[in-house]
């Protein structure tokens, strides 16, 4: 049982990793800003439909946001923060945390901090790996971000998954991370068990491959929620992108006609909050304490 404040003792947290389009992992004609000049950009208009979809539904979400975005297209985060949304960062360079080194991975985050907390003026204190690449060989991540002056973490996926995920962590709802003297607050994603299995389905290719139906069930069936969205998750217009494996063209384009009226289905059905509020209500004085 989820250890919050309030009295229904459920959470449901709303948030989005402001990338371009074409930011696809395991492909090497968009592994690095070199190839990404040759794509069109189509985050200005994505944005748009995830605002009109908040506003309809008068949702808060935190925004998990790429330094590059800030510095290609800065009007994008400015808006965001305008707007009153609450901002994290996702990486500079949305390259998976577990290729690089310790050095490599403090200067690519602390420069994407800094990019966004001079726009913003505000402290970015909420960290998500991209591609959830935090992972059991490289948990000195978490000493870096504490260094840097993170103070939540979102990277954490507790389940296998094609970029190897954090198994071991058995505690798939928010609790404290420890490591080498250090503590962050994790709020990791959630799991459905199916027959023991487990089931990932609020954010990305899940969301957009399961019927609504599925995802309203299991939201319902469950005391904490931690999505991740992206822009070109509602982008149906979207080109494809040359050179795909059929695995990976499968998952970054199955279900995006259906995925806005998914989303706003599930926003009118459920309440979400951002980061910022899920941190007041939970108890955090109860939550797991995990040792990595």
């Amino acid at each position: 049982m989820l250890l919050l404040t309030h009295k229904d003792n459920m959470m449901n947290i709303l948030t989005f990793d402001i990338e371009e389009w074409f930011h696809i992992m395991d492909n090497e004609t968009t592994r690095t800003a070199k190839e990404w000049g040759n794509y069109e950009t189509r985050i200005q208009k994505n944005m748009e439909r995830i605002y009109a979809m908040l506003n309809m539904a008068n949702q808060k979400a935190t925004f998990f946001c790429l330094g590059w975005i800030a510095e290609t297209y800065p009007d994008v985060i400015r808006e965001i923060a305008n707007n009153g949304y609450e901002i994290g960062t996702h990486s500079r360079m949305h390259q998976l945390a577990y290729e690089q080194s310790r050095t490599e991975f403090t200067e690519d985050l602390s420069h994407s901090v800094k990019t966004l907390e001079d726009m913003t003026g505000q402290k970015v204190r909420y960290y998500r790996a991209p591609g959830f690449s935090i992972r059991e060989d490289n948990k000195w991540a978490f000493e870096v971000l504490a260094e840097l002056g993170i103070e939540v973490d979102c990277s954490v996926f507790p389940a296998r998954r094609a970029h190897g995920g954090f198994p071991s962590y058995k505690s798939p709802i928010p609790s404290i991370i420890r490591y080498q003297g250090i503590e962050i607050k994790e709020l990791p994603i959630n799991l459905k068990y199916i027959f023991g299995k487990p089931v990932i389905f609020t954010g990305g290719g899940y969301f957009r491959l399961f019927p609504y139906s599925l995802i309203k069930k299991w939201t319902f069936e469950s005391d904490y929620v931690m999505s991740y969205l992206h822009p070109r998750d509602f982008d149906d217009n979207q080109p494809i992108i040359k050179g795909l494996s059929p695995f990976r063209k499968f998952k970054s384009y199955v279900g995006l006609s259906r995925s806005e009226k998914k989303l706003e289905a599930w926003l009118s059905d459920f309440d979400f909050v951002d980061v910022h509020h899920a941190l007041q209500i939970i108890q955090w004085d109860e939550v797991p304490v995990i040792d990595v």
